[in-house]
């Protein structure tokens, strides 16, 4: 998990997730709600991927909210794509 967003562990509103992320620039850590899509597992989530339309594999932390009140998702991780 991020060392910076703290999870309660007894509520699901904050938790981490297999997901698709559209990302033009895989240098950012967090992400608007639009550009995240959620996925039930690890292998739907490398299915949906597509590189060339900058769509990648991810594991994310969220919905939280931003100081300008939008949902956003953190990046734990990118999955290797194609692997």
């Amino acid at each position: 998990m991020k060392e910076d967003i703290f999870a309660d562990q007894e509520s699901s509103v904050v938790a981490e997730h297999w997901a698709v992320v559209y990302a033009p620039r895989r240098q950012r850590q967090r992400f608007a709600e639009n550009c995240v899509e959620l996925c039930a597992d690890e292998a739907e989530a490398r299915q949906r991927a597509d590189p060339a339309a900058r769509r990648h594999a991810a594991r994310v932390l969220g919905p939280s909210r931003s100081s300008e009140g939008l949902r956003i998702y953190y990046l734990v991780a990118w999955l290797e794509d194609g692997s």
